[in-house]
């Protein structure tokens, strides 16, 4: 009897140990864990942040269905950043003081380095979704910062520049055009492409810039033309993407159209009609429902949300995947305490097979990122719809693939 009541109440130090953490945070035994979710749910970025927030809500929705941690549900907290910087650095204040558990999203990089700084002063663990801003990881990497608050399950923006100049030269293109957006995203990718392209080789014929709610390019697309570049590289979000495409295709220039990952996104698709058909692009995750694990979070991605069509794949994948991820830390810290989640991420303890790839110890001190070039295949937008861009990437994709250092 004595043995059975000493374990008794080892068992309910161990849960009120939870508890007390969590009424620190903000929560008490009988409320939920919360998550704070920030994106743009609406605007020109506005499908990528929708597809990002459907894949953590649907994460959620399975993680509440085995019962949460300890018997504590989990609640999301959306905010809707709008793509604004102000806005944004607003929601990162309100998110610490309302003193949610962790946060994830972000999916603009402008908006992510407005709001990182909140974060890391908070020590509340961010998980960066979709956003491919390079800096937003290493600003308080080691040795800028003790410890480093802000993880991330989106490839980074030197991944996509080093995936698009491996395809070139794999298609045998010597000399390029570029045209960016002028915003952050635009400007570290631009800057990325252009380092890549001398690594590679490959001459940079022209350099041009476009600005977010631009509708004609004819200009900066004919100057790009008669530089006589062999492909044509465009980096920003889709509906400005998509007016490139259409103005390259009425000006007759056929060379290959390649570009960020956000080529992807039905605002360009759908916007560029057939003038974006062959259009290349780094993904991390492509709607096939060939694979078994792919397979499984497409059908319940459609019984959960009543569609088959998915604005941003890649972000909805990337979402799911972040939110488990997150789930294990906070479940493995057993505490709500920002300190002991963003060590459980550094030290995850159980390997999660994930949609987007298969993640062991997918965090450490030093490196937050998650996704590694290996994790990246080439997209091409055919008959409204992405796929794999060669039938070596598809059969690769049916391997499990691991962080490669």
């Amino acid at each position: 009897m004595k043995r059975f009541l000493a374990t008794l109440l080892s068992a309910a130090c161990v849960i009120t140990g939870w508890w007390t953490t969590h009424a620190q945070a903000g929560i008490g035994p009988a409320s939920t864990i919360r998550i704070g979710v920030s994106g743009p749910f609406t605007g020109g970025s506005g499908p990528l942040g929708e597809s990002m927030r459907n894949g953590v809500r649907l994460a959620i929705d399975e993680i509440n269905r085995v019962g949460g941690i300890n018997g504590q549900l989990f609640e999301l907290i959306e905010r809707d950043d709008q793509a604004s910087v102000p806005l944004g650095a607003k929601i990162a204040d309100d998110f610490v003081q309302e003193k949610v558990t962790a946060v994830i999203g972000i999916v603009n990089t402008g908006v992510g380095l407005a709001s990182i700084d909140a974060y890391q002063k908070a020590s509340l663990p961010l998980l960066v979704a979709v956003s491919t801003g390079t800096m937003l990881t290493r600003k308080f990497a080691p040795p800028q910062a003790p410890e480093n608050y802000i993880f991330r399950i989106s490839p980074t923006v030197d991944l996509e520049a080093r995936a698009l100049a491996s395809e070139l030269k794999r298609r045998k293109i010597a000399a390029v055009s570029l045209l960016a957006d002028t915003t952050p995203y635009g400007d570290a990718g631009a800057l990325a492409f252009r380092e890549e392209c001398q690594l590679a080789g490959i001459a940079l014929r022209s350099d041009e810039r476009f600005k977010v709610g631009d509708t004609d390019m004819r200009k900066q697309v004919a100057r790009a033309r008669q530089s006589r570049g062999q492909a044509l590289v465009a980096w920003g979000i889709g509906p400005e993407l998509a007016v490139i495409a259409r103005n390259k295709a009425a000006a007759g220039w056929t060379v290959p159209l390649l570009g960020s990952w956000t080529f992807s996104s039905r605002n360009f698709i759908d916007s560029a009609g057939p003038a974006g058909e062959g259009a290349l692009m780094p993904q991390t995750f492509i709607q096939d429902m060939g694979s078994t694990t792919r397979n499984g979070f497409l059908l319940a991605y459609r019984r959960l949300f009543k569609t088959d069509l998915i604005a941003s794949p890649m972000s909805a994948a990337q979402g799911y995947d972040g939110m488990h991820l997150l789930y294990r830390a906070i479940r493995q810290a057993n505490s709500g305490d920002g300190r002991r989640i963003r060590a459980a991420l550094e030290n995850l303890e159980s390997r999660y097979q994930g949609v987007i790839t298969s993640y062991s110890k997918p965090f450490s001190a030093s490196d937050h990122d998650a996704i590694t070039l290996n994790m990246l295949w080439i997209g091409r937008v055919v008959d409204g719809r992405v796929d794999y861009s060669s039938k070596e990437d598809q059969l690769r994709d049916a391997v499990l693939r691991y962080k490669k250092p």
